[in-house]
């Protein structure tokens, strides 16, 4: 039975609205039960920024996630230390450790540390580093197909984006290769 609550954070411009939209649409598409929660702080680009989602087999009762994440994705060091304790006993915490030297405090977690800035300048466009995590992230929890991912990036940023699929594929698949043996 799936029900996978995943928190995404980081600063605002940095691609984790987009991430957790993904992560919703792409369950959408294969017909499963979703929830997408934003949270923005108060200066929006720049600012803090993070959203809730719920993939689940089963209804969702509520969008909120207290406590009870099952998987955070931090983007930056703010979002580290704010969701490190929201992550649940034996869950995972996705750290981009591009922008964050502190490891996790908890032993009772299984973290792991991708260089999302990085392997997206190698690809060739630091603003492809949210998909960078985001193909970590379904490599580790495998709450949605990559496929679904990909179709899902076509519907809802259009047909003036697919110049770019090349390189989000691209993103999606060294991602999930950067976790593979952690």
């Amino acid at each position: 039975m799936l029900s996978e609550k995943v928190i995404c954070a980081g600063f605002g411009g940095q691609g984790v609205m987009s991430m957790g939209m993904l992560i919703a649409y792409a369950g959408m598409l294969e017909e499963k039960k979703v929830s997408w929660l934003p949270s923005y702080g108060v200066e929006m680009r720049g600012g803090t920024a993070n959203c809730s989602v719920i993939v689940s087999d089963r209804l969702i009762g509520a969008p909120i996630i207290a406590k009870d994440a099952t998987t955070a994705v931090v983007m930056n060091l703010p979002s580290l230390r704010k969701f490190e304790s929201e992550v649940v006993k034996g869950g995972y915490l996705l750290v981009n450790s591009s922008l964050i030297d502190k490891k996790v405090q908890r032993e009772d977690i299984n973290a792991y540390y991708i260089p999302v800035n990085e392997i997206a300048m190698e690809i060739g466009s630091g603003k492809v580093a949210n998909l960078v995590m985001l193909g970590a992230y379904l490599e580790i929890t495998k709450t949605v197909r990559t496929e679904s991912v990909t179709k899902a990036l076509r519907k809802v940023f259009g047909p003036s984006t697919e110049s770019f699929m090349p390189m989000n594929e691209e993103a999606l698949k060294r991602g999930a290769q950067a976790v593979k043996g952690q």
